[in-house]
C-alpha cells in the first residue's frame, strides 16, 4: 500500500455554521468532533493533510455556481474561516511540512489546481475524504481522484449534505462505482 494523504474538503463557516451562507446546518455541525480526530490523527502521523477549500469573488458573473447557489465562502471574509476546533487545529498546524491549505474554485478539489502535482510528488496513491457535502464537493473530488487512479477512502461519519437524499445516494455511489472504502 502507498502513502495516503487527508483531503479536508469545505467545513467552513459558511457551509456548516447556522447562519452561514450556504449552510447544511445541523447534519454538518454533527460531524465535527469526526472530522477533527480524523484530521489531528493524520497530522500526528506525519500523513499529508490538504484543507481544500472553496473561494468565490463577490459579484463574479462567469462563475457557473453564481446562477446556482447564493454567495458563499468569498474571498476575504470569516464565511471561508474552517469551522469549530478545526480551524485552531489547522493554526496550531498550519506551518507543518505536511499540512497544505489551498483554495478551489470549483466543486472538485482537483479542478484548476495543483493538487495532483503535490499528491504524486509526495507518492501518495490513497486518498481519504472528509467534509461536506457529501453529495457535491466531496462526490466531484472522488470521481476526479478515481479517474486519476486514487485508491479512495470516504468516511461516513465525516461527511454530511444538505440533502440527506443525496448524502446517502453518494455514499453508495461511492462504494459501488468508484471502488471506494467507505467506513
Amino acid at each position: 500500500m502507498g502513502k495516503k494523504a487527508l483531503i479536508n474538503i469545505d467545513y467552513t463557516y459558511d457551509f456548516v455554521a447556522d447562519a452561514g451562507a450556504l449552510t447544511c446546518g445541523e447534519p454538518g455541525q454533527l460531524i465535527e468532533e469526526r472530522i477533527v480526530q480524523i484530521t489531528q490523527e493524520f497530522i500526528e502521523d506525519g500523513n499529508y493533510v490538504v484543507f481544500a477549500i472553496d473561494v468565490h469573488d463577490n459579484g463574479d458573473s462567469f462563475h457557473p455556481e453564481t446562477k446556482l447557489f447564493p454567495p458563499h465562502n468569498l474571498r476575504g471574509t470569516s464565511g471561508r474561516h474552517l469551522f469549530g476546533r478545526l480551524q485552531a487545529l489547522f493554526e496550531e498546524n498550519k506551518e507543518c511540512d505536511n499540512v497544505h491549505f489551498m483554495d478551489k474554485t470549483r466543486y472538485s478539489a482537483f479542478a484548476g489546481t495543483d493538487l495532483e502535482i503535490k499528491l504524486r510528488e509526495r507518492g501518495i496513491s490513497e486518498l481519504h475524504l472528509v467534509g461536506v457535502c457529501t453529495d457535491i464537493c466531496v462526490l466531484h473530488t472522488a470521481v476526479d481522484a478515481y479517474n486519476k487512479g486514487f485508491n479512495i477512502v470516504v468516511y461516513k461519519d465525516a461527511v454530511a449534505s444538505f440533502n440527506q437524499k443525496g448524502h446517502e445516494w453518494a455514499l453508495g455511489h461511492f462504494e459501488q462505482s468508484l471502488g471506494a472504502l467507505v467506513k
